[in-house]
């Protein structure tokens, strides 16, 4: 069992300092590899599903939260207003105001929609101190969201393919889901100034289309009340860390509450205005928790693609450095993160790299045929090889971004 709080820090992820205050850790060297990896797969993903990036302020005026009805149903969970001249700023607990505000800006036929929107973007939540915890609960968030502005015809199919891309996600990040969760409101809808938008039609819709969108999907889900957003019922994907706590890491949402608070239209085929349907979903949540879950789920064993160290290379001894350089040199102009070990004794440094995917030890034998002796992450040895025949599987088997180490040819 692995906790991600203590092996973060011992493998050089990340780390916290009271000065800087507590929820608010702070990347090491590995760690942000690891993130910034983790961003750029899903920025790629996102990309070949149409997908649009943007980028927002982190701050926004009182009165945008004020219309999204963040202020009156959620500003508990948000810093206090910041005074700026006549005007009070807020930083932002979400980002979907931001994006509904850039819908708006440019008008928009129907034969644009779906409009996809995505963003990996800072938001911030005052979170109780009792509450936070390593990396999956804190008050500085990265998160990867979107916002699909479409038509109410296109919605159920654009959340049910927003549900697949979660999947796709997660069989290349190697996480499992251990349950899908219909999320609907609790007391409060049919009153106003309660905890969720009172609008029982909007919530009887959405929450239609979301079931709809699930058993389109073929996949097992329970519903749980008390755990909708403030605006919409939503699909959760379920989480478990080392101790069994569970965690939402993405979400599905239909929302039919801020097009119209917003007054987001498009013109129809008719030449009139029409009110788009607003599909929130974020394929892995926070970077923040994705990274915790990874580390517990590979116990830093990181898939080799994702791994801050993909290629450790060990000359047996000091004759060999400049060979073992020389490979590493290779490495990097092929876009491998590669280090030379050279401290300690040969057993010390396999021992101290064992998490590395690929271990390439050159000894007086190898130099002199010009091979390099492979050893993998999990215990294997592969007959040496030549440094190019080496870097060209290596970078395949990164390129794959598969859990697979190794392809023969």
């Amino acid at each position: 069992m692995y906790d991600h709080r203590r092996l973060g820090r011992e493998l050089g992820l990340f780390d916290t300092d009271p000065l800087m205050g507590a929820g608010l850790p702070y990347w090491l060297p590995d760690g942000a590899v690891v993130r910034h990896q983790l961003e750029e797969y899903v920025r790629g993903l996102e990309s070949a599903a149409g997908y649009r990036h943007v980028y927002s302020p982190v701050l926004g005026k009182r009165e945008l939260y004020e219309i999204s009805g963040h202020w009156s149903h959620y500003s508990d969970d948000m810093f206090p207003p910041m005074q700026l001249g006549a005007e009070e700023v807020v930083l932002r607990p979400s980002l979907c105001p931001h994006h509904a505000l850039i819908y708006r800006s440019r008008s928009h036929s129907y034969r644009e929609l779906p409009l996809r929107i995505a963003e990996l973007g800072g938001m911030y939540r005052s979170e109780l101190s009792g509450v936070l915890g390593g990396l999956t609960r804190v008050r500085a968030i990265q998160l990867n969201d979107a916002h699909i502005f479409c038509t109410l015809d296109q919605a159920v199919e654009e959340a049910r393919a927003a549900l697949d891309l979660i999947a796709r996600a997660y069989a290349d990040l190697g996480i499992r889901a251990s349950r899908y969760r219909l999320s609907l409101p609790g007391e409060g809808v049919s009153g106003g100034g309660g905890k969720y938008v009172a609008d029982p039609a909007l919530w009887q819709r959405a929450t239609a289309m979301l079931r709809e969108v699930l058993d389109a999907s073929g996949v097992a889900y329970e519903a749980a009340e008390g755990e909708a957003a403030f605006y919409g019922p939503k699909i959760d994907v379920q989480i478990e860390d080392a101790a069994g706590r569970e965690a939402t890491l993405s979400t599905v949402q239909i929302d039919f509450h801020q097009p119209e608070r917003f007054d987001l239209h498009y013109i129809g085929p008719d030449g009139a205005k029409h009110r788009p349907v607003m599909v929130h979903r974020s394929v892995i949540g926070s970077v923040e928790r994705a990274v915790a879950h990874l580390v517990e789920e590979h116990g830093g064993a990181f898939p080799a693609w994702l791994a801050p160290v993909q290629l450790a290379v060990l000359p047996v001894s000091e004759a060999q450095e400049q060979h073992a350089y020389d490979l590493a040199e290779q490495a990097r102009a092929q876009g491998l993160r590669a280090e030379v070990a050279v401290e300690g004794s040969l057993g010390a440094r396999i021992r101290a790299a064992r998490l590395v995917p690929y271990q390439a030890v050159i000894g007086e034998r190898e130099a002199d045929a010009g091979l390099v002796a492979v050893r993998l992450r999990d215990g294997r040895r592969v007959d040496p090889l030549a440094p190019a025949d080496l870097l060209r599987r290596v970078s395949a088997r990164v390129g794959a971004r598969g859990a697979e180490l190794w392809a023969d040819a």
